[in-house]
């Protein structure tokens, strides 16, 4: 049975769902440059080169570092009004009192607190705004979780220091995160770093513009001594900051007994989530990532402090994300599937979503059972759902009992981690409870919430909010405390 303090809720970030992108005195992120796209067309940044002509490349992509971003007035950005919660946040927020919220969890986006994430004080008004929505989760006993980075960054520190790959761009995130620690005091406990940080790749994430396996690690270094002195200077504004990092965790599986494909899993599952976890939760880099590097020629510049940083600065708990699992092979001729932007081998014994990723609850109870395993530090689930094309039906309802199968199985297996395992879980918070837009594709159709909102995937529609089924049902499973699930 799930503690009487189980955080229920959902999960949001700002630049898929706040919108209001140059409104108060808020300033360019990387996410504002990047163009809608679908499941077979990636989504693309503009930028101007230098004979002035406007160019599109996706973030992946060395972008010279002489490019600087644009928004073409032509093009569709969906972070540029996402689905207005900038606007609607009173009604959104009391929606989900409505469902019996226990939590939200949303990220505040850095440059509505610093335009070009290098001024020398805060802008007011963006402070304000997020103030006022946290007033209101308080009002109806919601507890806000929030992300301090999820995907994106200032587009001045991008453009004209090359982001994270600059030890200086630590310095201006720690001033971000000391301003919002001490506003928020007393309003918000729960904290998480980077979103997905074992995600973060390119221009998108990092701001870095020609991207290598060495420059990659560095801005990494970057990025984990900031999340350290996060944690160091959350606990001392407040020792009531309970402070986490947010894993992409992808559960692997090896494809066959077959010892080389065993080995294969433990070094991917290793080199695409465990390494990230490692670090923030043990305080070190650990020795096959040292090891690697070296094989690599690859040396991270640090500087002298830089161990004692991340060994005081790990986190309280970990927040992961779990859609799917993947399957890892030495086969070269293997059918290969995709989840969550990683590419691996098909698994026979899985059905899929419509965008091709694998459904796997059982997964989830291994994958938390592993996690508490390797570190023993509370859980937080803080993404999990299914991406699917909700249609309104001819009685005008939204009937997603596909979406009540998936996260009812999901939930029975996280019960059993709890009940039968013994994993010490602090919430459970299903990603895109109000429809967003999607990370990956850029589209609206491919959605995740209990709530739907009219528009399509060029922005146009009404914003109408709407209940599904499924918050209906949501609405029971909180009520009983995840005891009712049919």
């Amino acid at each position: 049975m799930f503690k009487n303090n189980f955080l229920w809720g959902g999960a949001t970030a700002a630049n898929q769902f706040e919108g209001g992108y140059n409104l108060g005195g808020r300033g360019l992120a990387t996410s504002d440059t990047k163009t809608n796209g679908s499941m077979n067309k990636k989504r693309k940044h503009s930028f101007l080169d230098s004979n002035g002509k406007i160019v599109y490349l996706h973030g992946s992509e060395k972008i010279p570092q002489a490019y600087q971003s644009v928004i073409d007035e032509k093009m569709y950005y969906p972070s540029h009004r996402a689905v207005d919660f900038y606007h609607r946040y009173e009604d959104d927020i009391a929606l989900l009192a409505q469902m019996g919220f226990k939590c939200f969890r949303m990220s505040i986006s850095w440059t509505r607190i610093y335009p070009r994430g290098n001024e020398s004080s805060p802008n007011q008004a963006g402070l304000d705004f997020y103030d006022h929505i946290f007033d209101e989760c308080l009002k109806y006993g919601i507890e806000p979780i929030v992300t301090l980075n999820h995907f994106d960054m200032p587009i001045y520190l991008a453009d004209h220091q090359n982001g994270w790959l600059n030890r200086q761009t630590v310095e201006y995130f720690i001033q971000y995160c000391k301003t919002v620690f001490k506003y928020y005091r007393g309003k918000v406990k729960y904290w998480m770093t980077f979103n997905e940080i074992n995600l973060l790749r390119g221009y998108d994430t990092l701001g870095v513009h020609e991207m290598t396996p060495a420059r990659y690690y560095q801005a990494l270094h970057h990025i984990f001594v900031a999340s350290a002195k996060a944690v160091i200077l959350g606990h001392k504004i407040d020792s009531n900051n309970q402070i986490g990092m947010m894993l992409a965790n992808i559960l692997t599986y090896s494809k066959t007994c077959n010892p080389r494909d065993v080995a294969l899993e433990l070094d991917v599952s290793r080199k695409l989530k465990y390494f990230y976890s490692d670090v923030q939760c043990r305080g070190y880099y650990p020795s096959y990532i040292v090891n690697s590097l070296k094989q690599q020629g690859i040396t991270i510049n640090s500087l002298e402090d830089d161990d004692n940083l991340l060994k005081n600065g790990c986190v309280d708990y970990i927040g992961f994300s779990y859609y799917n699992s993947g399957v890892v092979t030495t086969r070269k001729d293997a059918e290969m599937t995709l989840g969550n932007g990683i590419k691996m081998a098909a698994n026979p014994y899985l059905k899929e979503s419509e965008w091709k990723w694998p459904i796997d609850p059982i997964g989830l109870r291994i994958s938390l059972n592993l996690l508490w395993d390797r570190y023993q530090k509370p859980l937080f689930i803080v993404e999990n759902g299914l991406g699917a094309n909700d249609q309104i039906a001819e009685d005008g309802k939204i009937h997603d009992e596909y979406r009540i199968d998936y996260l009812r199985e999901h939930i029975i297996e996280m019960k059993k981690a709890v009940d039968e395992d013994g994993v010490e879980l602090i919430g459970y918070t299903p990603w895109g409870c109000i429809d967003l837009v999607s990370a990956g594709t850029g589209e609206m159709k491919k959605r995740y919430g209990f709530i739907y909102v009219d528009m399509d995937d060029n922005g146009k529609g009404t914003l109408k909010r709407s209940c599904k089924e499924s918050f209906y049902w949501y609405q029971k499973v909180i009520k009983s405390n995840g005891e009712s699930l049919s």
